[in-house]
Parts: C-alpha cells; structure tokens; sequence
C-alpha cells in the first residue's frame, strides 16, 4: 500500500478535527488504515467522515464498515476522558500533547511511512520538536559487551547530531537511550522512546526514572491512548514506529528471531540503512547481525562508520574502542591483564596463563579493572574487557 498521497490535500480539509474525532476513527472497529485512508482523502477528516450520511459512506466502504461509523465505538468516551487528565498532567514541566496527523510537530518522516498513525501521544519539551533520528535497537538480555557498545556508539552518534530513537525496553535499548543522554544538550533532541504503552504507564516498571529522563532531554511517544496496556501485539507496530522515526536502524546484539530484525526488516522496506556490529562466532546474539549482515546491511566497528551513510554530514565522532577519559592504566599488571583478555570471555585460568602474572598480582588487577569501568566479571568465572 502507498503511504497516504498528497498530505497537503488532506490537511486542507482537517482544520475542524479534532484529537477525540482521529482517536474514534481509529477506534472504530471493522475499519482497518485502508479504509480510513479512503474516507479521508474523498471527505476531507474524521470530523467529516462522521457528518457523513450512510449513503455517501457506502460509495467508499462496505455496509458493515459503515454501520460502525454511525456508532461511538464502545470505549471512546471513557479513553477520552483518560486522555483529557493525562493532558492535564504537567509532570515537572514536560509538554505532553497529542499530534493528530495536520498537528504542526508531527513528524514528516511518519506521514512518508505505509502505514502512518493519525494520532501520535508524546511526552517532551517543545525545543526538542525536531529530530534527526538514528535507531538503535537489540537484544533485551545483551551481553555486557553488547550494553557497552550500545551505549557508547548512541553517546557518540549524539554528540555527531543524531538523535537516538529506540523502544526503552531492557537491554539494548535502555543502554541506547542511557548513552544518548551522557552529553545531552539542551538545545537538541538528544534520544526519543517509542514505546509499546499508554503513556500514563511505563514498561518496564524499573524503566521510570531512565522514561523521565528521555522526555526531559527528548521525546517519548506512542500511538497508543493513555491506559493502554503492554499486550504482545503492541510491540513489533512500535517497532515500525521506531524505524519509520530514523534514517537508519543500528543493531548492536540479536538473535535469530528477534524484534530488532523485524525494525531492520522495515528499515529497508521503508528505503533506510541498516547496520550491524559483528561479533562472536560462538554467541546466538551475534547471528542476527550476521544474517542481516549476509543480506546487505553495513559492518560498523565505529560511530563515523554509521555517519558517513547518514544525509547530514560526516564529522569525525570519537571511535568507539578508543579509551575514554582517565582510562590509562596505573601499572604493566592491568596492561597485562587487560590485553589477555582480548575480545572474547575469558576464564581466570586463561587470563593468568596469557598474562604470565600470578594469581594474586592478576585478581588484584582484575578488580582495579572493574574499579574504572574496563572489565566486568560474568557468570562462570569468566571476564570480559568493555572496549
């Protein structure tokens, strides 16, 4: 299906809409994005649609479809009154709004999509109305690795104007969202939330203080009407909202059969870049990227690498891997362990045999590692450098 044709025409029409005529459209059951994509391009609006007698109706939808939009759909009445106290709600001076689809800072880049939401609920500060967006998404229970890259590329991709958008889901995304706000400023959108629920909840629930944060330095956004619970379903249509959001789709960690594969299969249906890390040959969340990878998508190793592909400009970010500020290492013993360890997990046992450092000189260097953020230990006995 094309995305809706001539939004200027549709605008023109839609000046009486309001936010409660697109939310009963949308409510509306039996009539599904083609339908109400007919009704509005022939009448004008869902204000119009609804003045609309039964027999102009049915030259555009079917008997049934019309009778639905005689009624008031069961619920409206009750999400509009959730909606109007959500509304009401100014939570530490964060704008909440809903953007129907002629609303002056709803994104274009939606309106270009298949199918585009009419209505958008967003949370956020009006300066950050603009945004030049870079998803980055993955696995909920990455590698330690996998979050340290995550969060240093979003970091990264930030401070070179891009604008991290992901789905605030544990993992990746929280390490997204987490390293896009490190040196946020305030003049610019620095990450957006596209999430899976009304915006009067969040999920995950351990997710409220990071969901505070991105409004207050972004936006979090959602197609779906406060009280809206987390359902599966919601999950891989917030995930078209994330690509359709970006002019590309970075996947840091992922399986085979994995949400992230789906935003990077609709990143390239939509025409958008997608990237991909490489990793390990041994870990199933190194397959998703190498399938994508197998099918076109660009190996990245740093931040510049996505850059360069983007439309806006190629300056030099920091290169992810590079040590970050007081990371220098106090004595030969951490150089030692640091470079055993390599890129993969390693067992203590490898660490003291490539490091040629008895067991206590190594155990105190491991732990003065994981003091300065350079080393985590994992389950097993095993340790991991964060490049």
């Amino acid at each position: 299906m094309d995305s809706v044709s001539n939004p200027a025409r549709v605008d023109e029409g839609i000046a009486g809409s309001h936010w409660r005529d697109w939310l009963r459209l949308c409510m509306t059951p039996l009539l599904g994005f083609h339908a109400q994509k007919v009704l509005i391009e022939a009448l004008g609006g869902p204000r119009q649609v609804f003045e609309q007698p039964i027999a102009m109706l049915r030259r555009f939808v079917s008997e049934a479809q019309a009778q639905s939009l005689l009624r008031a759909p069961a619920e409206w009445s009750a999400v509009c009154d959730r909606t109007e106290a959500w509304l009401q709600q100014t939570p530490q001076g964060v704008l909440q709004e809903v953007w129907t689809w002629d609303h002056p800072r709803y994104p274009q880049m939606l309106r270009d999509t298949e199918e585009p939401p009419w209505l958008l609920f967003a949370q956020g500060q009006l300066q950050h109305a603009c945004w030049q967006g870079v998803a980055i998404v993955g696995s909920r229970n990455p590698t330690p690795q996998g979050k340290e890259n995550a969060r240093r590329f979003a970091d990264q991709l930030q401070q070179s104007g891009c604008c991290i958008v992901s789905g605030l889901a544990m993992g990746i995304d929280a390490a997204a969202h987490q390293g896009a706000l490190e040196s946020a400023h305030s003049h610019r959108c620095a990450t957006v939330a596209v999430v899976g629920t009304g915006l009067d909840l969040v999920y995950p629930r351990q997710h409220h203080a990071l969901a505070k944060q991105v409004a207050q330095h972004g936006w979090v956004i959602s197609e779906l009407a406060p009280g809206t619970p987390p359902l599966p379903h919601h999950f891989p249509r917030r995930n078209r909202l994330i690509a359709g959001l970006s002019h590309g789709v970075l996947v840091v960690e992922a399986a085979l059969k994995s949400g992230s594969l789906i935003t990077a299969e609709l990143a390239v249906s939509q025409g958008k870049e997608v990237f991909a890390i490489p990793g390990s040959i041994h870990s199933v969340l190194s397959r998703g990227c190498h399938a994508l990878l197998r099918q076109g998508a660009k190996l990245v190793e740093t931040a510049q690498d996505v850059v360069e592909e983007l439309p806006w400009g190629t300056a030099e970010p920091p290169r992810v891997g590079s040590p970050a500020k007081g990371d220098v290492f106090t004595d030969s013993n951490q150089q030692a362990v640091y470079k055993a360890l390599g890129h993969e997990p390693q067992h203590l046992d490898s660490v003291l045999l490539l490091s040629g450092l008895s067991l206590e000189d190594a155990l105190i260097a491991l732990q003065q590692l994981q003091d300065i953020n350079r080393v985590v230990a994992m389950p097993g006995g095993l340790y991991q450098c964060l490049h």
